[in-house]
């Protein structure tokens, strides 16, 4: 089955590359590829709301890179995770609780969120 994962960088460098798939390094927790291909259906304007980075903060985007690796900057975490709290009120999934988890972990200690697409 496809997943994306979601992990917390601890230490964040501006101008690098996060290209590399390394779930282990940045402690990811995996949400299935049909949840995030809802979400994005569902809260698609929400999403291209907020402010993220494609592998690396000279390149600036919207939304989550479905194929790629996104950055979540810290500023834009709050919103993010207002996102997948009310998509978890409708869906009352085990794997986007972890996700909520995960985001409010980020907020707490001001770090990036990073994002690997399938």
């Amino acid at each position: 089955m496809a997943k994306h994962d979601f992990g917390i960088i601890d230490i964040f460098k501006e101008n690098k590359w996060y290209s590399d798939y390394e779930p282990d390094k940045y402690n990811c927790i995996s949400v299935s590829d049909d949840l995030i291909e809802e979400l994005i259906i569902e809260y698609k304007e929400e999403l291209t709301a907020i402010k993220t980075f494609f592998q690396i903060t000279t390149q600036p985007g919207t939304g989550l890179d479905y194929y790629g690796v996104t950055l979540i900057p810290p500023e834009s975490l709050g919103h993010f995770r207002d996102i997948i709290v009310k998509a978890n009120d409708r869906y009352e999934s085990q794997e986007l609780k972890l996700l909520i988890e995960k985001i409010s972990d980020a907020i707490r200690n001001n770090k990036y969120l990073i994002h690997y697409g399938i």
